[in-house]
């Protein structure tokens, strides 16, 4: 998603002063205003631009930023290549660049940079400006042997998410084929996300919820199932039991906050737009649940939301 070009352009860097001198007293006070911030060493963007942008495009930027400091080749992975790529994690980007180097450099993590030692004969790569970066389908491996498997599953849905404007990184048949490969600590883990990984889910908190709903014993939902509302517009839901005539969506605020999502509408204009939308699919099934953060923070809420809607399960109700 960011091979080519970094999210921001808008971007100050000391070194790329025209050999001017650097007045650091207007520097500070841009920054004690608020009108720019640092992001990375040396390096200062607009304030309003870097707040705007996603946590995977922040991570992104400095990632590029880190690039352009390093004087010799560099192997970029795990999740500086993931937030390269467009793949989004679960949880907060770590502050730390991530590069991978050969097992016998003896090299440290510093200076913002981890390193991870492997056999880089056995890493599939691709060139990056005059870096290299692991491929999507190796950087979805190293994570999800390396996260827990709530967040691999969300690292593995991204990978393989269908809708993504560009299209799927990786394949599904090649996701659990290279997670059968993996060998030692994690192998397991990545074997069961890479099976359980669906191209179907649009975000990582769907992810997180569907690996929620499995674990409290639900059924199994379609996901992306498509309705036709009155008008003739399609609707597709996050889940539903069809069976059960059942509809399940997570209300991330993003969709009330982020420009891209607004469309150039008003957040109440989209909340009637979303208001109208779930009481056309309301007179079309027999239940609709609807959650939020909180629920999937503590299960046993998202557990009573499902349970008091009718949704069978086998299992009891969590602890706290």
């Amino acid at each position: 998603m960011w091979l080519d070009d970094p999210p921001l352009t808008t971007v100050f860097r000391r070194r790329e002063n025209d050999g001017e001198p650097v007045n650091d007293r207007r520097l500070r006070a841009r920054i004690e205003s608020g009108e720019v911030q640092r992001i990375a060493r040396g390096v200062f963007a607009p304030s309003a631009q870097w707040r705007s942008l996603t946590p995977l495009a922040r991570h992104a930027q400095r990632v590029w930023e880190a690039a352009a400091r390093m004087r010799d080749s560099a192997l970029v992975s795990h999740f500086a290549a993931s937030a390269v790529h467009g793949i989004d994690i679960l949880g907060s980007w770590p502050q730390e660049i991530d590069v991978s180097i050969a097992s016998a450099s003896g090299g440290r993590s510093s200076g913002g940079i981890r390193r991870h030692a492997r056999d880089l004969s056995l890493v599939d790569t691709m060139p990056w400006g005059r870096h290299f970066v692991t491929t999507p389908l190796q950087t979805a491996v190293d994570l999800i042997a390396a996260l827990r498997f709530t967040e691999g599953v969300a690292v593995a849905d991204q990978a393989l998410w269908a809708r993504r404007p560009s299209g799927a990184l990786v394949a599904a048949a090649e996701l659990v084929e290279a997670s059968d490969r993996v060998t030692g600590r994690g192998s397991a883990r990545a074997v069961r996300a890479a099976r359980f990984a669906s191209s179907k889910s649009d975000s990582v908190r769907e992810s997180q919820s569907r690996v929620l709903i499995a674990s409290m014993g639900f059924p199994a939902p379609e996901l992306q199932a498509r309705f036709v509302l009155s008008d003739g517009r399609e609707a597709f839901t996050d889940f539903f039991w069809r069976e059960h005539r059942h509809i399940g969506e997570f209300d991330g605020v993003g969709k009330y906050r982020d420009p891209q999502l607004l469309r150039g509408r008003t957040p109440e204009q989209v909340v009637i737009a979303e208001k109208d939308r779930e009481d056309e699919l309301r007179r079309q099934v027999n239940a609709f649940s609807r959650w939020r953060m909180p629920e999937l923070s503590s299960p046993r809420r998202l557990y009573d939301i499902l349970c008091s809607a009718g949704l069978p399960t086998a299992s009891p109700r969590p602890g706290r």
